[in-house]
């Protein structure tokens, strides 16, 4: 093959140690260079032979290259998320040196990207391409040691704290666990997949603690894994402490044991290993000559994935999904030993660039009486990121496609979700710029008395002095609408929301508030918050659910005027393809809510317009909603950029009143685009 072309990003110490490995490699060639200081760059330069006019102090400029082909990322943590989604978009394949991001949910932003741009992506754990990790795997499967039991390993060794060195400065993501915890982790999961015929495992626990250093990242830190099978790993880290730096993997007729796992050869060559096994037939150890640099592996398997036009490597390498659990397990570890990132804190959360496609469609926006100013007509919902770091990439992307409606909730994650959102909000200084929708009264405190305390509570949450739309959640029909719309025309009169409407109201009890308002010069309901979807709720998702997908209350909606935010639009993926809908359990899957056979036959009338128009049915169904003869809002809420990339291609279907009946089993005619 044609040697692949490459240029490294960070010409420190580990860049060094890949030079020297792609300088083994037969399919690789090491062609551009790119740093902040001038005599490091130089001198990395000079060594390895690269041309002057291939030296580059600025990553623009070193992506705005034709002359090379893939990215090797050894800059400090902090900067490998935003810098491979940079290099990705601009046409190169990336190995970024571990950890590839900063949590889980960074993780999947960047391989997503990698999808959408066909570009190879790499997490770089340059063990896992040695072959004594081959050869292990083939021991475990053997059944030679029996089923897998136990998994024990350490990765520590002793650097002085020194404030200024990466390794200890929390706002470049110094510590153990980020630093070389990936190395055990990865491997518990490795085995623990092997051994139950998987390529990798997520462990169901985890527990951990740890040592803090005075600088604040973690000196050492300890974790004790579970795994599906009876499988349970030991794993401790340090950058304080010298460790064994070894591997036992104990199985029931046996074990092995790795005397060196992670640096065979201590990053040069030759790269020798030895693999012990020790069973009730006897102890061998094994010795494996390889003269190879350790670093050439991780160079040749890369570059010859790149030569296959593969997004992602092959086994024993780590794979995308493996990138995103490694992510969301080393967050998790993290928060067990109590270390927050400067990356988790509002002041110190910076956004990624790039995580929408160029070209993708802008969400539009409408105004909705009332507000002071226009709402996108997707609305994100905020009821599913725990943290700043989950919801940061997702809400960022959302407001680079043009949204600017936020949909929370008093009740959402028992308050965690307004709190982290209005983090995010903080981090962005976006007070001004967003539409946010705050609800509260949910049952069984759906009082007119309890507003203003909640309001209260949600709005400090939040960080903000204005909600631009505020929701009943629920309704109590016990209580007269009377006393409702009195106790919100008082918030609405403090400034403290814009409008307000009901969620889960019928229709028929809005109108009545309505008349009650009209009656007494007050402000009324504008605006329904129900479910509404093509798919007909046939089951109650939450108890005192309403759909609002049926005629009585469409027909009530465009008589008087009034807007709809749907909630669960999209059905909670009924009409995403049937491989993804399985993905989820049977007691939470759309089917649960939205199975029927009436459902289905819209299914298959959207998929059949789908492919006319080629887009998605999962597209179809959120233009239907969108398409109502009324204000019509879709709350929608994915858990990363990629899943709002898929649906941002619905706003480009125009679908006619014709279409929105025959979708909805109205009528029997077939349309055509």
């Amino acid at each position: 093959m044609t040697p692949v072309k490459w240029a490294i990003l960070g010409p420190g110490a580990i860049a060094h140690n890949f030079a020297d490995g792609l300088a083994e490699a037969a399919t690789a060639e090491l062609v551009a260079v790119c740093g902040r200081t001038p005599d490091r760059l130089d001198a990395f330069a000079d060594r390895f032979g690269i041309a002057q006019t291939m030296r580059f102090d600025a990553l623009d400029d070193l992506l705005a290259s034709d002359a090379f082909d893939a990215l090797y990322i050894a800059t400090p943590h902090v900067f490998h998320a935003e810098q491979a989604v940079a290099a990705l978009r601009a046409g190169k394949h990336v190995l970024v040196e571990k950890p590839a991001a900063l949590s889980g949910a960074e993780a999947l932003a960047v391989t997503e990207v990698a999808s959408q741009c066909h570009r190879f992506f790499m997490e770089g754990y340059m063990y896992r391409l040695h072959p004594q990790i081959a050869h292990v795997i083939d021991i475990v499967q053997s059944g030679e040691i029996g089923q897998v039991t136990e998994i024990k390993s350490q990765f520590g060794f002793n650097a002085p704290v020194d404030p200024s060195s990466r390794l200890f400065d929390p706002g470049l993501a110094g510590g153990a666990i980020l630093d070389v915890g990936g190395y055990p982790y990865s491997l518990a999961c490795l085995i623990a997949g092997v051994a139950t015929h998987k390529n990798f495992a997520r462990p169901d626990a985890l527990a951990g603690t740890g040592i803090m250093c005075e600088t604040g990242v973690d000196a050492r830190a300890d974790a004790v894994l579970r795994f599906d099978g009876g499988i349970m790993a030991t794993i401790a880290v340090a950058v304080t402490q010298e460790m064994d730096n070894a591997a036992i993997i104990t199985g029931t007729k046996g074990r092995i044991i790795l005397p060196d796992p992670w640096t065979p050869g201590r990053n040069a060559g030759p790269s020798d290993a030895v693999v012990i096994v020790e069973t009730a037939d006897g102890h061998r150890s094994e010795f494996l000559e390889h003269r190879e640099h350790l670093f050439a592996f991780e160079a040749d398997a890369a570059s010859k994935a790149i030569a296959a036009s593969l997004v992602e490597p092959p086994f024993p390498a780590v794979d995308h999904a493996a990138t995103v659990a490694i992510g969301e397990g080393l967050e998790a570890w993290r928060k067990a030993v109590g270390y927050v990132l400067d990356n988790e804190k509002p002041d110190g959360n910076r956004p990624i660039a790039g995580l929408l496609p160029s070209g993708a469609p802008r969400i539009p926006t409408a105004e909705i009486a009332g507000t002071d100013a226009p709402m996108s007509r997707l609305i994100m919902g905020c009821d599913n990121r725990d943290s700043l770091a989950q919801g940061a990439p997702v809400w960022d992307a959302f407001m680079q496609a043009g949204g600017n409606g936020f949909d929370t909730a008093f009740v959402y994650g028992n308050g965690l979700h307004e709190k982290v959102f209005g983090q995010w909000i903080k981090a962005r200084g976006v007070e001004k710029e967003v539409q946010v929708i705050a609800k509260g009264a949910h049952s069984p405190y759906c009082f007119p008395d309890i507003i203003s305390a909640q309001l209260d509570m949600s709005l400090d949450r939040l960080g903000l002095d204005h909600a631009a739309i505020y929701f009943l959640h629920r309704d109590n029909p016990d209580v007269p609408v009377s006393e409702f719309i009195d106790a919100l025309n008082r918030e609405r009169d403090a400034g403290r929301i814009g409008m307000f409407g009901g969620s889960n109201w019928s229709i028929e009890r809005l109108l009545e508030a309505n008349d009650y308002a009209a009656q007494n010069g007050l402000e009324p309901f504008r605006i329904l918050n129900n479910n509404l979807s093509l798919a007909v709720m046939e089951k109650e998702i939450w108890p005192g659910c309403i759909s609002s997908n049926n005629p009585t209350t469409r027909d009530g909606l465009r008589a008087n005027g009034l807007a709809h935010i749907s909630w669960s639009s999209q059905a909670r993926g009924y009409f995403l393809p049937a491989a993804l809908r399985g993905r989820l359990p049977a007691e939470i899957g759309p089917d649960r809510c939205f199975g029927s056979p009436a459902n289905e036959e819209r299914r298959r009338r959207a998929a059949a317009l789908a492919a006319q128009l080629n887009v998605s049915a999962h597209n179809i169904a959120t233009a239907w909603v969108l398409a109502q003869p009324f204000a019509s809002f879709a709350v929608i809420g994915p858990r990363s950029p990629g899943e709002l990339v898929s649906t941002l291609p619905a706003l480009d279907i125009s679908l006619s009143e014709k279409d929105v009946a025959w979708l909805n089993l109205e009528i029997d005619e077939c349309v055509s685009p």
